[in-house]
């Protein structure tokens, strides 16, 4: 039986966010908000950290980071955008892909840190 290649991204969050994937079944990002057209998922997990940690937890009093598996094939249309230093790397998904986004997800969102 032959696996389907995925790729590992973590996405840095805050409460609200987080609560919409629980209740997803931990299977979905929640749509974006008007003044949202991006959803950006992250190519390394020190990045989701330092994002959760050093914005949200300001921003709301909790951050949380979340690993996910995607189809590598689907996910390779959405160029990575180096936001910042070699490391500081995204995916720039835009906010009207995000429902079929969400179909090629391979698994579930995992919860892997929360700073508060």
């Amino acid at each position: 039986m032959n696996a389907i290649p995925t790729t590992t991204l973590w996405r840095p969050t805050g409460p609200a966010e987080l609560e919409l994937v629980r209740e997803s079944g931990w299977t979905a990002w929640p749509a974006r908000l008007p003044d949202q057209p991006i959803f950006y998922p992250v190519l390394n997990e020190d990045y989701a950290i330092k994002i959760a940690r050093d914005w949200n937890v300001p921003a709301s009093g909790s951050g949380y980071v979340t690993r996910f598996q995607i189809e590598t094939e689907y996910v390779i249309r959405y160029p990575v955008r180096q936001a910042g230093g070699k490391t500081i790397l995204e995916l720039w998904v835009p906010a009207e892909d995000l429902p079929e986004f969400n179909k090629h997800i391979v698994g579930q969102i995992q919860l892997i840190h929360e700073f508060h």
